[in-house]
């Protein structure tokens, strides 16, 4: 199946379908990015709007002192680039592939002239961004309620897993543990500490810069549900 194929097959799902019209049909493409890949870059002119069909992006954003901080992980339906699109901004955070992803693309310009009087489109990025700006909130309450083990564990398991719940990553690098202490609202040293009960446990060895995922069906017991996603 080539690209436009497959594209064709996509724009025919009953999620998908509504949200276009005929006159932004010419428009779109069909992207794939791999496990890795930048989709956008902050601060970097917001030229595209993508919807992701299939995989799993994380999100981020980097200070001036070169400091990052992972905001959030999104899997599908999900709309890259709706807060640039509606604000006409360049682009906030900084968007990688942490599985193979295919997205659906159109320019913010074609877009904006085709479907800003196209009700259904404009309710879905509605829809997108005010469950946003709800996850925001839930992850904020998240940091303040649950336990750094709770958090932890909820922070590997999205790495670790597609949205499809297949694994895409047994590895997680411990050069950016204080990323993922800022992350989870905790310090390097606890961090560190739940780290090594994680190891007594079973559920992760760590071992050459990484830490291995060892028991999946644990970390996502003690994760209790995403608060990352």
């Amino acid at each position: 199946m080539n690209a436009a194929e497959q594209l064709e097959d996509f724009l025919q799902s009953g999620e998908i379908a509504p949200l276009f019209n005929e006159e932004i049909l010419p428009y779109l493409s069909l992207y794939h990015f791999n496990k890795g890949e930048l989709i956008c870059s902050q601060g970097d002119a917001a030229e595209f709007l993508y919807i992701l069909i299939k995989g799993k992006v994380k999100i981020y954003t980097t200070s001036e002192e070169g400091k990052t901080l992972i905001l959030s992980f999104k899997t599908p339906l999900e709309v890259i680039g709706d807060i640039e699109y509606v604000q006409e901004i360049d682009t906030i955070n900084t968007v990688e592939a942490v599985s193979p992803v295919i997205m659906i693309g159109v320019k913010q310009s074609a877009a904006r002239q085709h479907l800003k009087n196209h009700p259904p489109f404009m309710q879905f990025l509605l829809e997108i961004i005010t469950r946003k700006f709800y996850i925001k909130s839930q992850f904020m309450r998240h940091n303040i309620l649950y336990p750094v083990e709770t958090r932890l564990a909820s922070y590997l398991v999205s790495v670790a897993y597609d949205e499809n719940d297949a694994l895409v990553n047994g590895n997680v690098s411990t050069s950016n543990l204080t990323d993922i202490a800022n992350l989870i609202g905790t310090s390097y040293r606890h961090l560190n500490r739940v780290i090594k009960q994680f190891c007594a446990a079973g559920l992760v060895e760590r071992n050459k810069g990484t830490i291995l995922i060892k028991d999946l069906e644990g970390l996502k017991l003690a994760a209790k549900e995403n608060l990352y996603e």
